[in-house]
């Protein structure tokens, strides 16, 4: 199998995998299992990673960063754009990921992985502060007010994503609404663009 066609199969075998682990958890999973999702032997399994600890590590580090770059894909395009993102992300996130994030935080939480989990999240706030970075001008924003603001909105979308606490979304997302308007006014007053 060459390179690029091994990485790809790699690949839907890491999402194969974790769908595995959101549907049946983490405890109760077993390698046999993975291999049944996967339309494989588990012993072919192993010719993609050294271990069940590696294929798990691999396999949220993959899902996580695909579910990442899905909801960036989503985010304001412009100034007007951002009460579309904060009113319809947080539900969509919660439907389509819901049960990834509860299964990230399975991991990431285990003690066996909690490192991994510093390291993956370490990369959360690189990525965050390089999405603000990017969206500043494009929503004449500070980036240093724009990257809490990302902070803030995906922490209470996944809340609500991993608890379906609506109450909270909704105090959250206004008070969100109110501080991104006050800040894009004084940004304007300012004369700053961005």
């Amino acid at each position: 199998m060459q390179k690029d066609s091994r990485e790809e199969k790699k690949k839907e075998i890491m999402e194969k995998c974790y769908e595995c682990y959101c549907d049946n958890g983490f405890r109760d999973t077993g390698i046999k299992e993975l291999g049944r999702y996967c339309g494989m032997t588990s012993a072919n399994l192993y010719g993609y990673f050294e271990n069940v600890d590696d294929l798990i590590l691999q396999s949220t580090t993959y899902c996580m960063a695909k579910v990442e770059d899905e909801f960036m894909a989503l985010a304001p395009k412009n100034p007007l754009d951002i009460i579309r993102f904060i009113d319809e992300i947080p539900e969509w996130t919660a439907k389509n990921h819901g049960k990834k994030y509860r299964m990230m935080y399975q991991v990431y939480t285990h003690p066996k992985y909690m490192e991994h989990g510093k390291k993956f999240f370490a990369g959360v706030t690189e990525r965050y502060s390089e999405y603000a970075r990017y969206l500043s001008p494009k929503l004449g924003m500070p980036e240093s007010i724009l990257t809490g603001f990302i902070f803030i909105f995906v922490r209470a979308a996944v809340h609500y994503a991993l608890f379906e606490d609506k109450f909270y979304l909704d105090m959250e997302m206004k008070a969100l609404k109110l501080s991104v308007f006050s800040a894009l006014k004084l940004n304007r007053e300012e004369g700053n663009e961005g």
